[in-house]
């Protein structure tokens, strides 16, 4: 049974003018539940009618749209986590079908590359999803993170290559739905981070375009994201992000707070690469160091590690920061020498 004003007319609609200019207090607010009739509590009605309400913004067209991202404003001092990126040994997995000549007496699975991190001081381990055998089950990722757990360290996050500039269609709806398969295998792994791309802007629509679906998809992959409790972070890795201030309005665009900077810090290739990491620094949800960097026109050269950890440490970030190594040394060798650097870094 629905309650009716005492003449027996029907209530106006919010907004319209009733008929002979009834008084507020005739309008029926919330005075009685329809199924037993008795009267409301305010307290009750303000705790039922609040959603509704802002529900009803604006033109009262859908619900309000949440604010863009701003910095992370976190209490407290800097904590500096270390992790390795499984990249870091992309040529040596036995299910990298990229991975060319490796020596097969190193082949490595990811259990493997587990045991690594472990042993040499890390925190947490970065697991890229390149290097997981084709056909994924919830049986691997299960154990996976049971062997993390029993190795004493936290799965960090994990990777994925994907695409969100594509036109409106097919191809686009195969790359969110990828992004959130993995959101899927990342909270089983109890991975809390997934590093996403942008990708380029096709020679076909504009650069605009091409950044307003990139927002749109990430918005879609956030909204699945926070239902499983994953970050996404979007890394500084060329296309349409290939500058800083590409990246920020990006990243000030898309209304989620499952959502950050995945901050690379050999990927920047402008005339001050540092000044530029310090730009995206108070965005960032996870960091992967590289033992190299270039200025625009310039090779590559040794990276300055102390002032790369200053700059995040200045930004008062506090997660992971995981090497991801890259350079052409060995990284048998290479990668423990680096790993003993960066951890002093972090740890001072």
């Amino acid at each position: 049974m629905v309650a009716v004003p005492p003449d027996g007319r029907p209530w106006p609609l919010p907004g319209a003018i009733s008929p002979g200019k009834r008084k507020l207090a005739e309008w029926p607010i919330a005075c009685y539940n329809p199924c037993n009739m008795k009267a409301t509590s305010r307290r009750d009605f303000l705790r039922s009618s609040l959603p509704a309400g802002l529900a009803l913004t604006g033109l009262g067209l859908g619900a309000p749209r949440l604010a863009a991202i701003e910095p992370f404003k976190r209490p407290g001092a800097p904590r500096l986590k270390l992790s390795l990126a499984a990249y870091s040994f992309r040529q040596f997995f036995k299910d990298n079908k990229d991975a060319g000549g490796a020596a097969t007496d190193k082949k490595i699975d990811l259990f493997q590359f587990i045991d690594f991190c472990a042993e040499h001081g890390c925190d947490g381990t970065e697991l890229t999803s390149y290097y997981f055998p084709p056909e994924v089950n919830d049986d691997y990722l299960l154990r996976l993170r049971r062997h993390a757990f029993v190795r004493g360290i936290a799965v960090s996050g994990t990777a994925v290559g994907n695409t969100f500039t594509l036109p409106v269609g097919e191809k686009r709806d195969q790359q969110i739905t990828g992004v959130k398969r993995w959101i899927d295998r990342a909270a089983l792994m109890g991975a809390p981070h997934i590093r996403i791309f942008a990708g380029n802007a096709p020679s076909d629509i504009s650069l605009t375009q091409a950044r307003t679906l990139c927002i749109g998809a990430i918005e879609e992959c956030c909204d699945y994201a926070g239902q499983k409790g994953i970050i996404l972070g979007l890394e500084n890795h060329g296309g349409i992000v290939t500058e800083p201030a590409d990246l920020l309005e990006i990243v000030r665009a898309v209304k989620s707070p499952w959502f950050g900077i995945n901050l690379d810090t050999g990927n920047f290739r402008t005339a001050d690469p540092y000044a530029d990491l310090a730009r995206c620094a108070p965005y960032a949800v996870n960091v992967q160091v590289k033992t190299e960097i270039s200025k625009r026109g310039q090779p590559k050269g040794p990276a300055d590690l102390a002032r790369l950890v200053q700059i995040v440490r200045e930004a008062n970030y506090q997660g992971y920061v995981a090497l991801e190594y890259e350079a052409a040394e060995d990284p048998w060798k290479a990668v423990p020498e680096t790993l003993e650097k960066l951890g002093a870094l972090l740890k001072t």
